[in-house]
């Protein structure tokens, strides 16, 4: 699994813990333009694969506090909450509702490369398993990521102006 770690929970067998890690190429664009797009959270359906629709369902739609419904074309919503935002650089959340697992907290961070001008956008987060077979926790985390690297190459589009 390129860019994720798993190891079950020592004693247990039965939990599981990853961390998950994707970056983009090299997108020549502005900080500020990506960031108009992922501070947009209700964004999601324009580049993740498989949204259908974003709610949200706080009175902000910024910053901490922040909460929205990612809903799937399956009809799978999962409840995010934002727990730290740092406008025009990235934010974290932590998904509470809709997964198969105990914790799940995650960052999306655009990072600006001096020296050509360039930005790449970083996608990592954390997760540890409800009860489940090893194999089943494999396979949730090659699907993560198969959607981070689809939502990154969406990004990546938009942003050279290809989408």
């Amino acid at each position: 699994m390129q860019g994720s770690k798993a190891r079950a929970a020592a004693g247990s067998g039965a939990y599981h813990s990853a961390t998950l890690k994707r970056r983009s190429p090299r997108i020549r664009a502005t900080r500020q333009r990506a960031w108009r797009i992922l501070g947009d959270i209700a964004s999601m359906p324009r580049w993740a694969p498989g949204v259908s629709r974003v709610d949200i369902t706080s009175d902000s739609r910024r910053g901490v506090g922040a909460v929205r419904n990612v809903v799937f074309e399956d009809g799978k919503t999962i409840e995010e909450h934002i727990v730290s935002w740092s406008a025009g650089s990235g934010f974290t959340y932590v998904a509470t509702d809709g997964l198969p697992l105990r914790a799940y907290v995650a960052t999306i961070a655009i990072n600006p490369n001096e020296k050509d001008g360039t930005i790449t956008i970083t996608w990592q987060s954390y997760m540890n398993s409800a009860k489940m077979p090893e194999g089943e926790f494999a396979r949730l985390l090659d699907d993560m990521g198969r959607f981070y690297d689809g939502s990154l190459a969406n990004l990546t589009e938009m942003l050279r102006g290809r989408k």
